[in-house]
């Protein structure tokens, strides 16, 4: 909704771009981060991103990511990004592109759902060409396991164990620079050409390549079908399909693991059990206890 603008949003703008802002629209908010459509005093539109203290880092990481592939794949521009003094918060600043996406062009008939992925698949493609310094900092998959645990009820990362290990014991090849989360709405159309860009780098890594297809397969429920395979055809890199399953594993049980209970819970539930039942060497079934 649109109204009294927030202190922090203010704040932002004032600090960061030194423009009063004159109106906000709410666009996302988690317990993360909040997301603001804000007009400011010279007539611009842009975007404010407001980060929790325990966000910080993903913060930071956003703007690098933002910096680092801009020559490689369409994203917003960064305007302006640091800490609020006072708030306690980070803010990140970035050119607003307009409010269609992917998946709101998809959902109204605009776009064709294969033409859609495949522009998932090739914008994939040109993020993970983006180079990686050597000082670009890595999350470790421990990491990932660590903050999963925290979430899931006991054993269901038992269940998974066999998926855990192949991940761990994979070959390691060239990391590229990860997006986190690559799905139809956090592709914004814009300009006279509908030129698609990424936004949402939130949750950007360095790590392997079959992660962030992978997350991308899950989101579009679309791990073992044609439109898997119109995901991956477009995506110019070599993939390991052993790899790419086991991330798809992991993904779902992280999304089955945040979701809320009733059916949103019960849509993860389904799609894990199917995965399940398709990749069975990827999960531990208990041996059944004998009985005396």
């Amino acid at each position: 909704m649109t109204g009294q603008v927030p202190a922090a949003v203010s704040r932002a703008c004032a600090i960061l771009l030194g423009v009063p802002a004159r109106t906000a629209q709410r666009l996302a908010a988690g317990t993360r981060t909040a997301v603001y459509r804000t007009g400011l005093a010279d007539g611009r539109s842009v975007v404010v991103k407001l980060y929790a203290a325990t966000a910080h880092r993903n913060a930071i990481t956003e703007g690098s990511a933002f910096r680092a592939v801009a020559n490689r794949v369409p994203v917003p521009a960064v305007l302006g990004c640091g800490t609020l003094p006072g708030h306690g918060s980070t803010a990140l600043i970035t050119a607003d592109l307009g409010p269609i996406t992917l998946g709101s062009a998809v959902r109204s008939g605009q776009v064709r759902d294969d033409r859609a992925l495949r522009d998932l698949g090739g914008l994939l493609g040109s993020l993970h060409r983006t180079p990686v310094h050597v000082s670009t900092p890595r999350r470790p998959f421990y990491e990932q396991v660590s903050s999963l645990g925290r979430r899931c009820p006991p054993g269901t990362l038992d269940r998974i164990a066999p998926t855990l290990a192949a991940i761990a014991d994979a070959s390691r090849t060239a990391p590229v620079w990860c997006h986190g989360d690559v799905h139809l709405d956090n592709v914004v159309i814009s300009g006279p050409r509908a030129v698609r860009h990424l936004v949402d780098f939130t949750d950007a890594a360095v790590g392997p390549r079959e992660s962030d297809v992978a997350q991308t397969l899950v989101m579009t429920d679309a791990t073992a079908s044609v439109r898997a395979s119109t995901v991956t055809d477009a995506y110019p890199l070599a993939l390991d399909p052993r790899l790419l399953s086991t991330w798809a594993v992991f993904h779902t049980v992280r999304c089955w693991a945040h979701s809320s209970p009733g059916d949103d819970r019960a849509l993860w539930t389904g799609r894990l059990n199917e995965l399940a039942r398709r990749t069975p060497h990827l999960f531990h079934t208990p041996r059944p206890q004998r009985t005396r």
